[in-house]
């Protein structure tokens, strides 16, 4: 995506399944001074038509940037399982950097959403938000002032940005935060960041979206209707890196859950550090024997060695691998134990875009059908947070791709088994 261009630091794939899993996420392909790749004057879009402001009078935060107009509209009161149900499939996809650029990603994939019914999780960049002209503001942890390994906006695609944040949060969806400078080199990166280096990179994030009005001078655009303080319960780290020693100071923040880490499976989430773990997950990878992370990058770094630029001739046949694996993992969740599924992407157009149009197909597909749940992070801890425990920790029993021969065995109620030898007895 222009000046959203990332890159991710895994291994590519013609080696094991240890190879295809290993360090993941994104990392960037330029550094700052490409920022505004951009072509001035590229069109902006704030398509679909922003939803209608609550109507509670907001009450302004700060410089006016964000408010609160209550409760966040559109959220699914989460219900616990009762004795015996099989469990919704949920499914969740969100996008790590949340911007608006002139390829129009973001607008576009809330209109897919709003087709789809879906729910999704925006991780927002704080210097997203940030003018180049100010990003000496940007004080990140182990570097110079303003530096940054992914570029700036241009200033009119922090404002289409903004424009498509506080319409996205009032549809439903969630806002996180994918931090501010990505900073994923192995001796400099997140990964060596101390808990204070992140509290430091978490609260400036957060100023930057708190006080965009200051530092832009877009008081012309309405603020953001929500206290992102309040709001803010999670993230995913650069490359999925340092989660360790972020969770700390995410927990001290009274965050819920965390997104970060690379090469999980498809089982039933537990908590790490008091916060939710919600893993970019091992799905299969159609033509391999080995699987792969259920991101883009991952799919884009096995099938064309890591360049966002690959063989043209290639992309239909990697558009459909990239399908097929979305929908094999789906699949496999969804016929047996009912697992969350968490997809990460970017609003790229890497290899031509296919994997755009690879995510869209599969989200299409899999919102048709029955007993599905397209929810945000937010949401699905939520419906986590009512459940039983007990019922909860015996859904971690089941294995990847393991079927339950009762359900009742695991969320509750008298196994069929059970009853009918409890019936003969007394007969």
């Amino acid at each position: 995506m222009g000046s959203l261009s990332r890159r991710n630091v895994l291994a590519t794939g013609a080696a094991a399944t240890a190879a295809a899993l290993g360090l993941s996420g994104c990392g960037d392909g330029r550094s700052a001074s490409a920022a505004g790749a951009g072509r001035a004057g590229d069109a902006v879009s704030s398509r679909p038509a922003a939803p209608p402001v609550p109507a509670q009078a907001a009450r302004l935060i700060g410089d006016g940037s964000t408010s609160d107009t209550g409760p966040q509209p559109h959220q699914p009161v989460p219900q616990r399982l009762e004795p015996g149900q099989r469990p919704p499939q949920f499914v969740v996809f969100s996008w790590d950097g949340a911007g608006e650029d002139s390829k129009q990603l973001f607008s576009h994939f809330r209109q897919v959403a709003q087709e789809t019914k879906a729910t999704m999780t925006f991780f927002l960049s704080g210097i997203y938000t940030l003018p180049e002209g100010r990003k000496d503001q940007y004080l990140p942890p182990g570097h110079r002032p303003g530096a940054s390994d992914i570029g700036y906006l241009k200033d009119e695609h922090i404002r289409a940005t903004l424009q498509q944040v506080g319409p996205a949060w009032l549809e439903g969806h969630e806002i996180g935060t994918h931090f501010n400078g990505h900073f994923c080199s192995p001796a400099t990166g997140v990964g060596n960041w101390t808990p204070s280096q992140w509290h430091s990179e978490i609260e400036q994030a957060v100023g930057f979206v708190t006080n965009w009005k200051t530092n832009t001078g877009f008081h012309d655009l309405p603020a953001l209707p929500f206290d992102y303080r309040k709001e803010l319960i999670g993230s995913r780290t650069p490359c999925l890196l340092g989660q360790d020693r972020l969770l700390p100071a995410a927990r001290a923040l009274g965050w819920q859950y965390d997104a970060s880490s690379p090469g999980g499976n498809q089982v039933w989430p537990s908590k790490r550090l008091g916060l939710w773990d919600f893993p970019l997950q091992a799905m299969p990878f159609p033509g391999h024997s080995f699987e792969v992370l259920s991101m883009d990058y991952n799919i884009l770094a096995n099938q064309s060695n890591a360049n966002i630029n690959g063989d043209p001739s290639m992309r239909p046949t990697w558009q459909d691998q990239a399908y097929r694996s979305y929908m094999a993992g789906f699949n496999r969740a969804y016929t047996t134990n009912r697992a969350p599924m968490y997809i990460g992407n970017h609003f790229e157009s890497w290899n031509g875009g296919i994997y755009m149009r690879a995510v869209e197909q599969a989200l299409r597909e899999i919102a048709s059908k029955p007993d599905v749940r397209l929810v945000s992070f937010r949401q699905l801890v939520q419906w986590l947070e009512v459940q039983d425990p007990a019922v909860l920790a015996k859904l971690r029993t089941l294995d990847v791709g393991q079927t339950p021969g009762d359900w009742r065995e695991y969320t509750g109620g008298t196994p069929a088994t059970t009853r009918a030898t409890s019936q003969a007895a007394t007969a």
